[in-house]
């Protein structure tokens, strides 16, 4: 979590720059307020995690305070401070929704602790809150957007979204989804979840290409108290928590072959272990599997386990890349126009009739990622109620990426735009698999996927 900002409110100066003195130095930010009228103008003015609140105050006492802080600004946690131990006052500060009480004099030790314990309910309260947004995003991009942003109108998409219909309610089936960089592989994992009866259950993404080798099991299954160095509390792996829902695995191709065996046990046995720990916790988890790459292929050349493969893969989706179905760049354009002209706030009235003709000439090698890249740009850029042809100027105008692109952008010192064709090239070659596109152009993946971040092509 970023830095906790908290609120101190106390009229005597003495006891408020003492909390505010000892907080700084744990490294929190501290706001202080003398009266109630200056902590609503702070709260007002500043985000605030936590208020630690005097019961005696001037212009109102402090369980007011709290009335009025929880109800306009209800996501804010109250500690309540008191040099008076009157147990009905304490009674009344927890019903109105003080999150801790202590009386005066009080060891700021003890504050400190019941900022700790606050803090974890305020991280736990935000991922509830991410998961409440994301479900509602989903659940609406579900409902309006089958036939539109996932679908389109080519036979293709309509052929995906008769496949998640039918997966979803066969909650037990592992599913893998194919497809390049940028096609919507977990728009498609999280449409199979929320079309499920696991929809009110958790949705956990993971991607495998950035989970080092040495936390894998610590990751997925978890970890017990003391079992390495570091592990200072019991940790509950991605298995436990997606527990009752679904885990999806992006990328699966680049899990190290060493895990793959570890991954496969768990998936049959539907148990897993913690690390330090001999005791098996049942799991009841709906896995679905994504990739970019070719894992029979990789199979084959021993890179990936086939049994692996074949436990993953009982129903595989394919998702087609955009250049395959250029009809329905139309519909997407229209859909990604009218969300970033909301989003953003430009009333977009016209557009460009040349914008569809020009971005049907297109190949998007970065498939809907890009294109929806493309129009938000667009959208910051227009002027006025028009959204015309040059608000596209980035990616469209781009040279193609062959090598007179190459020697074009060299002659004229643009070397940012030869590397940018250069990676271009080698993602069409290797067919948008990273791996392959480093080992073309003799970089590390890590090296790409930051160039692909700058050129805004991941």
């Amino acid at each position: 979590m970023e830095k906790i900002r908290i609120l101190v409110v106390d009229d005597e100066q003495r006891v408020r720059d003492e909390i505010a003195e000892f907080l700084e130095e744990n490294k929190y930010t501290v706001y202080k307020a003398g009266l109630p009228s200056e902590a609503f103008d702070i709260l007002s003015k500043h985000d605030v995690d936590i208020v630690i609140l005097d019961i005696k105050l001037p212009e109102m006492d402090g369980l007011t305070a709290l009335n009025k802080i929880k109800e306009n600004h209800s996501d804010v946690e109250v500690i309540m401070i008191s040099g008076h131990g009157d147990m009905n006052s304490v009674i009344d500060a927890m019903r109105k929704g003080a999150a801790d009480f202590f009386p005066k004099p009080f060891r700021l030790m003890d504050i400190n602790l019941a900022i700790q314990r606050t803090t974890r309910y305020i991280g736990l309260n935000h991922k509830y809150k991410e998961l409440e947004k994301n479900y509602s995003l989903i659940s609406n991009e579900i409902q309006k957007n089958i036939g539109q942003q996932l679908i389109g109108k080519s036979k293709s998409m309509k052929s995906v979204i008769g496949m998640m219909t039918k997966v979803a309610n066969v909650e037990s089936t592992t599913v893998l989804i194919t497809g390049e960089s940028g096609t919507g592989k977990e728009l498609v994992a999280r449409g199979i979840h929320y079309m499920s009866s696991r929809k009110e259950q958790f949705f956990h993404s993971v991607n495998c290409s950035a989970i080092p080798e040495t936390l894998f099991e610590s990751e997925f299954f978890g970890h017990k108290k003391g079992s390495f160095t570091g592990a200072i509390e019991n940790k509950a792996g991605w298995f436990e928590i997606a527990n009752k829902g679904t885990l999806f695995l992006d990328e699966i191709g680049d899990m190290p072959l060493s895990q793959q065996a570890k991954l496969l046990r768990v998936l049959e046995e539907r148990k897993v272990s913690r690390v330090g720990s001999n005791d098996k916790i049942p799991v009841d988890v709906r896995v679905i599997a994504a990739s970019n790459q070719e894992l029979e292929q990789m199979s084959q050349d021993k890179r990936f386990r086939l049994d692996l493969y074949h436990r993953i893969s009982s129903f595989i989706i394919h998702l087609p890349p955009l250049r395959e179905r250029k009809e329905d760049i139309p519909v997407l354009l229209n859909y990604y126009i009218d969300f970033y002209s909301d989003l953003l706030g430009k009333a977009v009235k016209k557009v460009d009739q040349n914008i569809s003709k020009e971005l049907m000439g297109y190949n998007f090698p970065g498939n809907i990622r890009e294109l929806k890249n493309l129009v938000e740009r667009a959208i910051i850029i227009s002027e006025g109620d028009i959204l015309k042809l040059d608000d596209f100027q980035i990616g469209l105008r781009t040279p193609s990426p062959g090598i007179d692109g190459v020697k074009d952008a060299i002659e004229t010192w643009d070397l940012e735009l030869a590397e940018r064709i250069l990676i271009k090239k080698a993602l069409e070659k290797s067919n948008n698999n990273k791996s392959k596109a480093a080992d073309l152009l003799k970089i590390s993946w890590q090296s790409l996927d930051r160039r692909m971040k700058k050129f805004e092509l991941s």
